[in-house]
């Protein structure tokens, strides 16, 4: 939290429409006036700090944090130390308080660094952050309150929407489009070729990539992850849409909106999901399938198949997890039905040979 934060428990719970429930041996009063100046989890939190309990695995933390209080979704006894700030979603309050709280990040200053190259005809919109080295190709257009961090290139023709955040070394290629509050990270790319190849007598023939990327308002992409332009048409980004770092968008696929990408997860050419789509850290999509609303592919999940609407999908190939966790299981199991088998074929060789006529 930035320097000078402070706030009591009462404060906060008004701020938040938040209920306390006071620490053990502790009236609503004392609760109330507790005083919070930081942020930290429960194993490292203080007297004056605020934390939050996200995550059930964590649960057992709640006995021995030295929290001043915590955000929790849901009443438990009292506390032997911590004050308790019950709300119905602490993740989306503990961004909230952090997003006021924090000191904001970094930016350049207002206005174009001398050292960018601005283009021809390139138009920007008001409150505009040029940062240095930051390249602008002939043609380009940002709007209202853009944020270019040293060493950001554009290329010719592209669009970006009012409040854009793009971190040094981030990429937008030729006449992409990104919508209004779409944040890129350090190093991704956006409107790299698609990986298109025509191979005749053993030789790759390059098929030109003449198509493009737009990405919808308020999508956030990790740092290094590339999405492609499409072959012809557009490689399409749904709105609200969050894409963690080192993913890979091949051409011409479409995602819906408020899908989660998580690291490393791969998705090949034209294939097309729903909307709040999960795929988890290093899934992988083969090209051309249909990926239904609500689906949830899991970590190192392989999906060779089209997938319908709220499937939850676990391995390679991908399978209903409920079935695939089944299988797992019976696998496990495998090494002692064989020794059992082995015994019982042994015990049956036994019956057998006692039951052969003796000469």
């Amino acid at each position: 939290m930035s320097a000078g934060w402070s706030i009591t428990v009462g404060e906060l719970a008004q701020l938040i429409g938040g209920r306390v429930v006071p620490a053990a041996g502790e009236d609503q009063a004392t609760a109330s006036a507790r005083a919070l100046r930081g942020l930290a989890g429960l194993h490292e939190a203080g007297p004056a700090d605020l934390s939050f309990l996200t995550n059930p695995r964590y649960e057992s933390q709640l006995a021995s944090t030295r929290a001043g209080c915590v955000l929790i979704a849901s009443e438990r006894a009292p506390l032997p130390h911590a004050a308790q700030l019950v709300v119905p979603h602490p993740d989306a309050t503990l961004a909230q308080l952090v997003a006021r709280f924090a000191p904001p990040p970094a930016q350049p200053p207002l206005g174009i660094h001398p050292t960018a190259v601005i283009g021809e005809r390139v138009r920007l919109g008001r409150g505009c952050r040029i940062g240095p080295y930051v390249v602008i190709g002939d043609d380009c257009e940002l709007g209202d309150g853009c944020v270019l961090h040293a060493q950001v290139v554009l290329g010719e023709g592209v669009r970006l929407g009012p409040g854009c955040v793009l971190y040094p070394h981030a990429s937008v290629r030729e006449r992409c489009v990104l919508g209004a509050r779409v944040i890129v990270h350090n190093g991704a790319v956006i409107g790299s070729d698609g990986f298109g190849y025509a191979t005749v007598d053993g030789v790759h023939h390059k098929i030109p990539q003449i198509g493009t990327v737009v990405i919808e308002d308020d999508v956030e992409i990790g740092a290094n992850t590339a999405i492609d332009r499409a072959r012809f048409g557009r490689t399409r980004i749904g709105a609200g849409t969050k894409i963690d770092n080192l993913v890979q968008i091949a051409h011409n696929v479409e995602i819906g909106p408020h899908s989660i990408i998580v690291a490393q997860a791969g998705i090949a050419g034209s294939s097309k999901l729903g909307h709040h789509v999960t795929l988890a850290g290093q899934a992988g999509i083969a090209g051309h399938l249909r990926i239904g609303d609500r689906v949830t592919v899991t970590g190192q999940c392989g999906v060779t198949k089209d997938l319908p609407e709220g499937a939850v999908v676990r391995g390679s190939p991908a399978q209903d997890f409920k079935a695939q966790i089944a299988q797992e299981v019976a696998v496990r199991k495998l090494p002692g039905v064989l020794a059992r088998l082995a015994r019982l074929e042994q015990q049956i060789a036994g019956l057998l040979a006692d039951k052969e006529p003796r000469s």
